[in-house]
């Protein structure tokens, strides 16, 4: 059992890559739903990349409008009579009202069995059956192709409309027009009441279902003059919106058209405004053996009862089958079973629950991998804790509200753009259901978020669709084969997925973990994702063998480092590197910070090729490293003679004084080939780098004979001669 954010567009699990079809269960929901306005409104109070807190508004899907309610008195004949039923909609656009022409309802929609006829009605249209005798047969074939069909698939843009007719007619509450019930898959269960009100005026996929299946297509809305498509979704006045008893909207604006026929609904009984969500509740339940066992037992009426404390923590019981039983998705007679439902010694449990021992049968189902992952911020603070989760004191030291972070929260997450409507939706909303039952101080978890860019690689699908070993995909002459197989290739992501992981322990064997941070830190900034490329790694290494070198004799492995001054050249790019550093950590350019370190380092090497450096200016160097290839940093201070750790060592500062040059290299150039670089005082305007241009020897000889049409000086940047 999966949750919608754990299908792929293909229609697929997230993991495994198995197909995935619908089918109704009784299952253990989270109310998140009761959290929708509070989660879009605190997106304005937390530091997040403006895609992801995008993603999750959409996910959310805020929407007001209006229920409308059609009756319909469809279905089977019962004592000769039919029952009335009521067909609930929501819908933006309640103004449109007059042009619905047809009610669609989700394939997996309650009321498709109470509205499916046994026959088809005498003005049934033949592209209205699908090609079956009955109703029921039509309806029946239909839904077991939708199940297969993913959210994304059947709304899918420019797709073909599918649907049936349910032989049954509901009555549109303004105009009192007999309009026909149709099951189509391009109405979801999970967005609104699972049933719409179709405008095909207004609504260009309604108007595409509308031209293929021969209905009616009202317009509500008067177009402009100019336009030329066939639904018009945009601003005009209300046309062909009076009823027979004074309703009339003919005329008004949108605004006001809603509002009025809002006003109706209310007084006549057959609607309200309403706000509702594209998100759904939580579904909690997973048929797998892995997971947190659920605290509930059923007594023998069906009744599920919480388990006391003193009966916590559940465990899950020792077993060598973990598949959960399968079968055909059109079989509708067969339900999932989790592997604990074969373990019946486990299943079955006697009992004292306060009144006497009884028998009880334990939930089999178990929770999601998110269950875990929503919260385990808060154990990190306090891992050890026997008592709590998280000590109230603790959790406030660290993640409570503060001026910066009005809402609380981790000062800094780093994760992938992946969980926005997963992990980070559901984190999101656990977090405040603890901060409501007054568990925290902070009512967001996470308040930086920085997504981390992927690290990517080639991955290999079979014909079926399934990914393989990439490590055991051959190439030959262009073609990838696995086991024999021609497979496709694509380039995405490294992932378990995927099955393209690469594993750094080799590297890490050959190399040495501080050079495998360095690799992947100065591949590029950290949000930006980039292809794996292992030969890389040897820069890195060799970074980390001069800075060594820099401290210790390569001869004899002594330290060899000297009580000597800075020169005043090197000390101003020490202090333009601890700058350039520190500015590189704080905004997460943990590349800029390495180039700068590799520039500082490569200049002591070239003025002190046999050892030497003043001492100070190799601790400084090291102090920098440190945050990066700590091992190798925290090695190199103990050789310096230090004997604590460098970890309680500040970073070092840079004066501000130096981190200005009193000169500055400019190059001077002739018609734009540069024939000198001077050194100029940095403050020198155009008028003085000029001047000094022409007394240098290079420059008189280059411009001798030759007329000066024009100097361009930049000051800080170049001169050049145009002559």
């Amino acid at each position: 059992m999966l949750s919608n954010e754990e299908v792929t567009a293909d229609g697929r699990s997230e993991r495994g890559n198995f197909p995935v079809f619908r089918k109704p269960l009784t299952q253990w929901m989270m109310r998140i739903t009761a959290y929708a306005d509070r989660l879009v409104r605190d997106l304005d109070f937390i530091d997040w990349p403006d895609k992801v807190r995008a993603m999750q508004r959409n996910w959310i899907g805020r929407s007001t409008g209006a229920h409308v309610r059609f009756t319909s008195s469809g279905g089977e004949i019962a004592d000769g009579l039919r029952s009335e039923h009521v067909i609930e909609v929501f819908t933006t656009r309640p103004d449109t009202l007059f042009g619905a022409t047809y009610v669609v309802l989700a394939p997996e929609h309650p009321l498709v069995d109470v509205l499916t006829a046994s026959a088809w009605p005498d003005n049934t249209k033949p592209v209205w059956t699908g090609g079956h005798a009955t109703p029921a047969g039509a309806v029946a074939t239909y839904r077991v192709a939708a199940s297969a069909k993913t959210d994304i698939d059947r709304q899918s843009e420019g797709r073909q409309k599918t649907g049936v007719f349910t032989g049954s007619f509901a009555v549109n509450p303004v105009n009192g027009v007999s309009i026909p019930v149709f099951v189509a898959d391009y109405v979801l269960m999970g967005y609104g009441t699972g049933a719409i009100m179709a405008v095909p005026g207004q609504d260009e996929r309604d108007w595409e279902f509308a031209e293929a299946f021969e209905l009616p297509i009202v317009r509500t809305v008067q177009p402009p003059a100019d336009f030329a498509g066939k639904a018009y979704a945009g601003d005009g006045p209300a046309i062909n919106s009076t009823s027979s008893d004074g309703i009339s909207l003919d005329g008004l604006t949108i605004a006001d058209a809603k509002a009025r026929i809002i006003e109706s609904l209310e007084e006549s009984g057959a609607g309200q405004g309403a706000t509702t969500y594209r998100l759904r509740d939580w579904l909690f339940s997973r048929q797998r053996y892995w997971g947190e066992p659920f605290p509930i037992v059923f007594d023998d009426t069906g009744l599920p009862i919480a388990l006391p404390d003193s009966m916590l923590p559940v465990e899950l019981p020792e077993t060598d089958d973990f598949s959960p039983k399968s079968f055909p998705p059109d079989d509708a007679d067969q339900s999932p079973e989790p592997p604990l439902g074969r373990l019946t010694d486990w299943v079955t449990v006697t009992l004292d629950l306060g009144d006497g021992p009884k028998q009880y049968r334990r939930e089999t189902n178990t929770m999601p991998n998110w269950a875990g992952s929503c919260w385990y911020e808060l154990r990190y603070l306090d891992p050890t804790n026997t008592e709590a989760f998280v000590d109230p004191a603790v959790e406030h030291y660290w993640m409570g509200p503060d001026a910066d972070r009005p809402l609380g929260g981790v000062e800094l997450y780093v994760g992938g753009v992946e969980h926005a409507v997963l992990h980070l939706l559901y984190a999101r909303f656990w977090h405040k259901v603890l901060y409501d039952l007054g568990y925290l101080s902070s009512s967001e978890p996470y308040h930086r978020l920085v997504n981390q860019g992927y690290l990517q690689l080639p991955a290999y699908t079979n014909s079926d669709g399934f990914y393989v070993e990439a490590a055991q995909v051959e190439e030959r002459a262009g073609h990838y084969f696995f086991e024999g197989e021609e497979v496709s290739v694509e380039f995405g992501k490294i992932g378990k997925s995927l099955k393209n992981v690469v594993t750094p322990d080799e590297f890490i064997h050959a190399y040495g973990a501080d050079t495998f941070r360095l690799f992947e830190m100065f591949s590029g900034p950290l949000e930006q994702s980039r292809p794996w490329d292992a030969k890389a790694i040897v820069g890195p290494y060799r970074l980390l063998q001069r800075i060594w070198r820099v401290v210790l004799s390569e001869d004899t492995g002594e330290v060899h480092v000297s009580d000597a001054p800075i020169p005043d050249e090197l000390n101003r790019l020490l202090h333009k590197t601890i700058h350039t550093v520190r500015e590189g950590y704080q905004s997460l350019r943990f590349n800029t910070s390495i180039a700068r370190i590799t520039e500082l380092n490569n200049a002591i090497t070239q003025a002190y090729p046999q050892g030497g450096a003043p001492r100070a200016l190799a601790e400084s160097l090291v102090l920098v490293l440190a945050p990066l290839a700590p091992h190798v940093a925290e090695e190199l201070w103990s050789r310096l003679g230090h004997e604590t750790s460098l970890a309680w060592e500040d970073m070092p500062t840079a004066d501000e004084a130096l981190l200005h040059d009193d000169t500055i290299d400019v190059p001077v150039q002739v018609n734009g080939k540069v024939r000198a670089v001077l050194q100029m005082p940095a403050a020198s305007d155009a008028a003085a780098m000029e001047s000094l241009a022409r007394a240098d020897e290079r420059i008189i000889a280059a411009l001798e004979g030759r007329e000066t049409r024009r100097v361009v000086a930049v000051p800080g940047r170049l001169v050049n001669f145009v002559v």
